[in-house]
């Protein structure tokens, strides 16, 4: 799309239920939704940080939003899935992020009218870029870039701490 082309009207949407709250995401950035299999931890790594998985031969992290809601306690019991994302630093040794969902993503096409902002210009959680209204659901739309950079700079740190020993 150029720069004179008109935005478009409306865009497809997907809510993924993440621990207690809903990730807003481009439908376009996911890339496939699975059941969760074989969590490999990963040493000192954040609360967000989940650990990594096995995808189609790619190690990817996996990250959890427990520290922007977490779960009710007496939410009840469903099968953890991950929703595959597409990375968008065009990082070939990091094509993808992993989500850890709660429950089914729900499709959605919004337009301008049906997506307001909620913040009040409080501080966000690490990975957050912005709390909307989506119709009547709370969601956020979370800071992929952030994330990502967040994480380039763990791998680089641990590298230069391999390195040096």
């Amino acid at each position: 799309m150029s720069i004179s082309e008109p935005l478009p009207r409306e865009i497809r949407c997907v809510l993924i239920p993440s621990a207690g709250v809903r990730l807003l995401l481009p439908n376009a950035a996911v890339a496939e939704v699975i059941t969760l299999a074989g969590v490999a931890t990963v040493d000192d790594a954040p609360d967000w940080l989940r650990g990594r998985i096995e995808w189609r031969g790619w190690h990817i992290p996996l990250i959890g939003f427990d520290h922007v809601a977490p779960l009710p306690a007496d939410a009840p019991a469903q099968a953890a899935r991950v929703a595959v994302l597409k990375a968008i630093g065009n990082r070939p040794d990091m094509p993808y992020l992993a989500v850890l969902t709660h429950g089914f993503p729900r499709l959605t096409t919004l337009n301008a009218e049906l997506l307001l902002p909620t913040h009040d210009g409080s501080d966000l959680p690490f990975g957050v870029k912005a709390q909307v209204l989506v119709r009547d659901d709370m969601a956020v739309i979370p800071d992929l870039e952030g994330i990502e950079a967040e994480l380039v700079h763990m791998r680089a740190a641990d590298e230069l701490a391999a390195s040096a020993l």
